[in-house]
């Protein structure tokens, strides 16, 4: 495991194989000229015992300062690490910049054993978001590869002096997202329901949150009729988890639901094969809920927080659920299966009614959702649904605040009657093609528990990054959202939510 700690020197006098600096775009101050300038904070040492030419061989390397930006300078022996790694802050960097900068940093100096990081940091929270960075940029999921990899840095330190809170923090924050993006990246083989149902037990045993899992017959015969239904195609049978967390100062009590499709293969409807190589990822809902679990347990706010995941495989087979099946989600409603490819919304509705025993104050639904959720916002932007307009902006507000990209979405009252059924209460499609991710919202908001706020999280592309590394940002499982479950939980204590 890498270690992180914070130092307050002079990173000219540390100990270590490199140092990471952050350089702003020069034009940023009047007068200054063009090409990159280092950020004097915890590098004025640095630039002096190179004799002061620190920002002559940036710009003799064309370093710009844009934002991710990545040059290397050898420091010749005028100090004890043999390399400068200057990353582009960009213009204004807050504290999202300086996760990502750190973390690209770090990431460009794989297979290097002590890396200092001496970005611009002087508050609490600044120091957390280097931390935080350094330590996701340093992720790597090596367990299927063979022949010589380049190791993750061993050791980093945070120049600062902030105290460490912040980095055990960030740590621990890390950790979670780890966790979650170390499920999404799993093979489908190795990660059945009943693994990913394991994976939440050794969770729970590490951290000392209370676990309950249904398998299949106790979900058959507690009339979960979403989740068996979406799991019967398969060989691997479905799973329902629930965890909890109790603080005795707690006066509220949040509840999250996160999807776990361990591989979705469309079931019947089934999908084009070059839109099923990825599905490893649609349980990644189920991993930020249970990354997000294991970090409240170690954070510890004031509040009581129960997550469910609600876990099947979705396979075509002679047992598979068909076009026009009509099941029976748990508490009675009804709904007809016209496509078994919007399988996610099934198995959240059975936990989403379950969920109203547990009294919760609030809900909070995440999912990979709806390739809608791409058209409309990318592959970077969360989209999110609520019930209470006040509940969508709070949540938005509390994912910008822990660095992640979401949008407030509507869920129009008219999208309601394309889900009609001839047959039973509700179809899990409409038979409008438009508005798709915002039509599953709907879908999910007639099985949220009468009178509680909800709200529901669209990471269908936020999950799973299919392109190149960029910022803290590996290519595969993300581990999206479980940063925002985290921060929903500590404003819930906190009563801003």
């Amino acid at each position: 495991m890498t270690s992180i700690s914070l130092d307050s020197a002079d990173p000219a006098t540390l100990d270590v194989d490199a140092i990471i600096i952050g350089v702003a775009p020069a034009g940023s101050d009047p007068g200054s000229g063009t090409g990159a300038r280092p950020r004097a904070e915890n590098a004025a040492g640095l630039d002096q015992a190179l004799g002061g030419r620190l920002a002559e061989a940036l710009a003799a390397l064309g370093a710009t300062g844009k934002a991710g930006e990545i040059t290397k300078l050898p420091t010749l022996g005028a100090v004890p690490a043999s390399v400068v790694v200057a990353v582009g802050l960009g213009e204004s960097p807050d504290a999202e910049a300086l996760r990502r900068a750190a973390g690209a940093g770090v990431r460009a100096l794989a297979g290097t054993a002590k890396v200092a990081v001496a970005l611009p940091a002087a508050s609490s929270e600044e120091i957390e978001a280097v931390a935080l960075g350094a330590l996701l940029g340093n992720y790597s999921f090596g367990t299927y590869r063979t022949g010589e990899q380049k190791e993750p840095v061993a050791e980093i330190t945070v120049l600062g002096d902030a105290g460490d809170a912040s980095v055990e923090r960030a740590r621990t924050l890390a950790d979670s997202i780890s966790l979650a993006r170390d499920l999404v990246n799993t093979p489908p083989s190795d990660l059945v329901p009943e693994d990913l149902a394991g994976a939440a037990e050794r969770v729970a045993g590490e951290t000392g949150l209370a676990i309950e899992v249904l398998d299949e017959k106790a979900l058959v015969e507690g009339g979960y009729g979403g989740i068996a239904g979406v799991g019967q195609g398969s060989v691997n049978p479905p799973r329902l988890v629930r965890l909890s967390y109790t603080h005795a100062e707690a006066a509220k009590t949040l509840v999250l639901v996160g999807k776990g499709i361990t591989f979705d293969s469309g079931g019947l409807s089934l999908k084009p094969a070059e839109a099923m190589d990825w599905m490893k990822s649609d349980m990644g809902g189920a991993a930020a809920v249970l990354g997000a679990m294991a970090a409240i347990a170690g954070i510890a706010p004031k509040v009581n927080v129960v997550g469910y995941l609600a876990i099947a495989e979705n396979m075509p087979s002679g047992t598979a659920q068909r076009p026009s099946d009509v099941l029976r989600i748990y508490g009675g409603k009804t709904v007809e299966v016209l496509n078994t490819d919007a399988e996610g919304r099934l198995v959240l509705a059975d936990a989403l009614v379950r969920a109203g025993e547990d009294s919760p104050d609030l809900i909070v639904d995440v999912a990979t959702l709806t390739g809608a959720q791409l058209v409309a916002l990318g592959t970077r932007t969360t989209g999110v649904m609520a019930n209470d307009d006040g509940v969508r902006e709070k949540v938005v507000a509390a994912a910008d605040r822990a660095g992640e990209q979401s949008w407030g979405m509507p869920l129009p009252a008219e999208l309601r009657k394309g889900l009609d059924s001839a047959v039973a209460d509700i179809a899990n499609i409409s038979g409008e093609r438009w508005g798709g991710m915002l039509v599953a919202g709907v879908f999910l908001k007639e099985f949220v528990p009468d009178g509680v706020r909800w709200a529901h999280l669209d990471i269908a592309g936020p999950a799973f990054n299919k392109g190149e590394p960029y910022g803290y940002t590996p290519k595969g499982g993300t581990g999206a959202a479980t940063r925002t479950l985290v921060q929903i939980a500590e404003d819930l204590a906190a009563g801003i939510l």
